[in-house]
């Protein structure tokens, strides 16, 4: 995927191109994949790209986005790249199984930020939602996004945790993502769907992610907290392509895939780096502890190759992206926290 402008992104067109451009092995294999893609929950920081790079690696095939629309602007934007749009609440049980079901679908509603609030719709969003989902689209095939947070802490030198390691995390939010996934599970177990579910780290853009959060406070002076100090992350762009192409893999069980980048990377190394370019000398809070929610990636490499954008190349974009001040979605990642309260 060529995704790598020499000096980042002159703006939010720029970005958005390049995440959604997708790979020639993508446009090879979205094509010859039967029927049509519904995409659930097409809103949020991923959907909206996601989209367009299925659009884009096969343009005669429907695309369908799926969302509130509570965003303004969005649903125009999707228009007009050649997304059909369909607002539809999905914890609305009769309009999602009114929903057009296509052969295909990727679910990516769910719940996090500010989750502790309102847990009760967390809950809702994570496990209830995907019920309905998971029994309406029974007869597609499908790609379900989950977190890396269902693991629970090993040792950061580990290498991070693998797909069979068993899942048991910290935290009331990440206890409803292994929700999500055994609503999925059970509706499989009935129905025969084939799906694979995608146990995601940590994508990134310019405007949200850890980098960014890392990027935002070496800049301003602001301590940088080392209590979860290292994490796997991987540009948007790369998590896209590999997401769409990880339908070939669905199956019954459900697969299960990590999807990251393959660096170990530290938080105390990444500040230290954002120094260098600011020409700022990063300030630290807390200490690194001895393990960490990290993933191994070895099955998502081996399937679909390295991702194309490395770690120091999206920390140059970042960097240069914060710099000029060209905008945050506002969405902290709290990649510090240790107790799953987020």
């Amino acid at each position: 995927m060529s995704t790598r402008p020499e000096k980042g992104f002159s703006d939010l067109d720029a970005l958005e191109e390049a995440l959604s451009r997708p790979s020639p092995e993508l446009c090879e294999y979205l094509p010859t994949l039967p029927g049509d893609i519904t995409l659930l929950g097409v809103g949020g920081k991923i959907g909206p790209t996601l989209a367009r790079m299925a659009k884009r690696a096969a343009p005669d095939k429907r695309i369908i986005g799926v969302a509130r629309f509570s965003e303004a602007g969005l649903r125009e934007k999707l228009d007009g790249w050649g997304i059909e749009t369909v607002a539809c609440d999905l914890l609305d049980r009769d309009a999602v199984f009114g929903l057009e079901k296509t052969e295909n679908a990727i679910f990516l509603a769910g719940r996090k930020f500010g989750s502790e609030s309102n847990m009760a719709l967390t809950w809702a969003m994570n496990v209830i939602c995907p019920a309905i989902v998971a029994e309406a689209f029974a007869g597609s095939r499908l790609a379900v996004y989950s977190t890396a947070c269902v693991y629970p802490f090993v040792d950061v030198t580990s290498g991070g945790a693998p797909e069979s390691l068993r899942v048991d995390p910290p935290g009331e939010y990440a206890n409803s993502c292994i929700g999500r996934e055994r609503a999925f599970e059970h509706f499989a177990q009935i129905h025969g769907t084939k799906s694979v579910i995608l146990r995601l780290s940590y994508a990134l853009d310019m405007r949200y992610g850890v980098l960014h959060d890392v990027a935002q406070a070496v800049l301003a002076g602001r301590p940088v907290p080392l209590d979860m100090g290292h994490c796997n992350v991987i540009w948007q762009g790369d998590a896209n392509d590999v997401a769409l192409r990880s339908l070939a893999l669905a199956d019954n069980p459900p697969t299960l895939l990590n999807l990251s980048g393959p660096e170990t990377a530290s938080i105390r190394r990444i500040a230290e780096r954002f120094g260098e370019i600011f020409g700022k000398e990063p300030v630290f809070t807390g200490t690194e502890q001895d393990r960490a929610w990290l993933v191994d990636t070895t099955l998502q490499q081996r399937h679909f190759g390295y991702p194309d954008v490395p770690l120091a190349t999206v920390i140059d974009w970042t960097a240069e992206w914060v710099a000029a001040g060209r905008g945050s979605l506002g969405k902290p990642t709290h990649f510090e926290v240790r107790d799953g309260a987020y």
